[in-house]
């Protein structure tokens, strides 16, 4: 008697706890299509110049300093940015250089919602191939537009390629905002972020 009561109660936990995986599969699959669909964890950054996590090459170089690259911003393409976007902005940072608060190597915002990539080069300013009413902010170059890497001799740095979906359409900010002033507005109006590592060294 007591074997089958037992045994009983063993088939029904094991029911039970089948059901209950079940229950718990289909619920994770329902939350992760909630998210695919708000765009909560797919907005996504790629290059076909620089792969994540790879060695940048030296056409996005700096070419001073010692470095004698060809200072060709790269090109970016991105996708599904969170719903209720209204800008974007682009930030470089490379948080590794040796000025206690890292190096601004690029700095672009009030980019229009609509916009899903920027080709290669889109950082010269006098080529004029970021998309209207965007602005290129300064850098710690001392001038507006891309500056790549150049890091001292030694570890390779890190280059973080972030793009942030901002709630604003446009950021009224002064012409001559330092690139950390312009990254704490982007922050303060970000829907979300992505981005791509890039390394380099010498």
């Amino acid at each position: 008697m007591n074997h089958r009561f037992l045994g009983r109660a063993r088939s029904v936990v094991i029911a039970g706890a089948f059901s209950w995986g079940i229950m718990l599969s289909a619920a994770h699959a329902q939350s992760a299509a909630n998210d695919a669909s708000n765009g909560k964890t797919h907005f996504a950054l790629s290059s076909p110049d620089i792969a994540n996590g790879g060695k940048i090459s030296e056409a996005q170089v700096f070419n001073a300093f010692g470095c004698s690259g060809r200072n060709v911003s790269p090109a970016l393409a991105w996708s599904n940015a969170p719903a209720g976007t209204k800008s974007f902005a682009l930030l470089v940072h490379d948080p590794d250089a040796p000025t206690g608060s890292g190096w601004w190597h690029w700095v672009v915002y009030n980019i229009p919602a609509g916009t899903t990539s920027l080709p290669a080069d889109a950082g010269d300013p006098k080529k004029n191939l970021i998309p209207a009413g965007a602005v290129q902010g300064r850098t710690d170059f001392g001038s507006p537009g891309y500056g790549g890497p150049c890091p001292p001799p030694g570890k390779p740095h890190h280059y973080h390629f972030r793009l942030y979906a901002l709630k604003v359409p446009k950021l009224d900010l002064p012409a001559d905002a330092t690139a950390a002033f312009i990254g704490f507005n982007v922050k303060a109006n970000s829907l979300g972020e992505t981005e791509i590592l890039g390394l380099y060294g010498r």
